[in-house]
């Protein structure tokens, strides 16, 4: 579906003399749906979302160094984080309903911008809790995932699952540009420039954001991307966000579907963003690789990340949701079990095969969970998703600390490597049992 200018709608006057003309140059006039522009910006602002997730795997051995503190300590504040980040997404998506996209995001950028930048200050272990656990993990939660499934349920009806994909590959393109630029900064010039670094860029999207972001297509008079009939009025604001958040949870937590999807999602943000994204790079010091060699090798997982990403929202489109997240889940386990004897002090053909083959599954689990909230929970799936996402962080926050724990504990993270692999197995199984909704189209309904 496409937009016009309002110089190709005007209605047509029995003076004018060039009739002919006029189809030609309406189709001349003919511009993308404004919903494409919208999914940019949203794809834009997770790119800088990912600066500030990409940054908590670099500080662990330099404030160790620096102020004496254990990993799980420094693990600690990245639980928080972690898990404050996936609490906070379904009220976020509430109060986007209540106050808008733009106004919600803004403010959280400008929160993260305030807890990256308070962190060079610190001295106590309490204060990176404050800091980059409670204020940042407030603010990225606010542009998490639920972030991207009110953009796409809102402006798309058609392709959503490729939109889904793109956007949740928003993270990885971040990883990419992130890592390398943040592991530079902390090996050249310490960890401080590297916290003020993810600050600026938070400030920067800012008047982006502002400027460019539209709450809903009728703002813009033009109905979703892919609906029939003309624009929907904007709907009434929503109050009291909070009850309603709690609420869509009460009713979502009396049927079996939400607690597999969440406990499989919990394994998924263990086995990601818990330990590989925190761990990695300390895990692969550990055995004499440079730091920004292990960096380089996480932001090489993020290049295969959007392409396995936008991939599974193409599949998520055509095929079995459920029997997607079985597939994605076991082959994640088996290459986390072949981890620990491919870790060494240089990179070898096989651990580029490790990278390139857990890169294509990081986050494929997102559109298909996404596409199932939909599919169960209908108009309230965004705040579902909240919820589950919550899930999947509560998951990532409690593996980032056992796993520094752990490391203390036995000089090695191969545990954990095995444990995490034992889990996505679980995973795959309990994606498999959740049950259809009578009567609910197919994927490939809305392609």
């Amino acid at each position: 579906m496409t937009q016009t200018t309002e110089l190709s709608e005007a209605p047509e006057q029995d003076e004018q003399p060039e009739q002919p003309a006029r189809p030609a140059r309406r189709a001349l006039l003919r511009l993308p749906h404004r919903a494409w522009s919208v999914a940019a910006i949203a794809f834009v602002t997770i790119i800088g979302a990912a600066g500030f997730a990409s940054l908590p795997g670099l500080l662990i051995d330099p404030l160790h160094e620096e102020f004496g503190w254990s990993r799980g300590t420094i693990g600690f504040a990245v639980s928080v984080n972690l898990a404050l980040y996936g609490l906070t997404a379904p009220f976020a998506a509430a109060l986007m309903d209540r106050f808008g996209i733009r106004k919600v995001v803004a403010a959280a950028l400008v929160v993260i911008a305030a807890g990256g930048g308070l962190t060079v200050f610190m001295s106590e272990p309490w204060q990176l809790i404050l800091c980059w656990g409670v204020l940042v993990g407030l603010g990225s939660g606010s542009m998490a995932l639920a972030f991207a499934a009110t953009v796409t349920n809102r402006w798309f009806v058609a392709r959503r699952g490729l939109v889904t994909g793109i956007l949740t590959a928003g993270g990885a393109s971040g990883q990419l540009i992130f890592l390398p630029l943040l592991s530079w900064i902390v090996e050249r010039h310490e960890w401080r420039p590297a916290a003020i670094t993810v600050s600026v860029a938070a400030l920067v999207i800012v008047p982006l954001v502002w400027l460019l972001l539209r709450d809903h297509p009728s703002d813009v008079g033009l109905p979703a991307y892919g609906a029939d009939g003309p624009p929907a009025p904007r709907p009434a604001p929503r109050r009291g966000a909070a009850r309603r958040a709690v609420k869509a949870l009460a009713s979502a937590s009396r049927t079996g579907s939400f607690w597999l999807l969440a406990g499989a999602f919990a394994i998924c943000g263990a086995s990601t963003n818990g330990l590989v994204k925190t761990h990695f790079v300390p895990a692969a010091h550990d055995h004499g690789m440079p730091v920004t060699a292990a960096a380089s090798l996480l932001a090489v997982i993020g290049v295969f990340d959007i392409v396995g990403t936008v991939a599974s929202g193409w599949f998520t489109d055509r095929f079995d949701a459920r029997r997607l997240l079985a597939v994605y889940y076991a082959l994640r386990g088996l290459s986390l079990m072949f981890l620990p004897i491919l870790l060494d002090d240089a990179v070898h053909p096989p651990m580029l095969f490790f990278i390139v083959f857990y890169g294509l599954d990081w986050v494929a689990t997102v559109p298909p969970t996404m596409a199932l909230c939909r599919e169960q929970y209908g108009e309230d799936s965004a705040i579902v998703f909240g919820w589950v996402l919550a899930s999947h962080q509560v998951g990532a926050g409690v593996v980032a600390f056992v796993g520094g724990a752990a490391r203390d504990a036995f000089g090695t993270y191969d545990l954990v490597w095995y444990g995490a692999g034992a889990l996505c197995a679980i995973a795959a199984l309990m994606s498999l049992v959740i049950q259809r909704v009578p009567g609910a189209k197919t994927a490939s309904a809305t392609v």
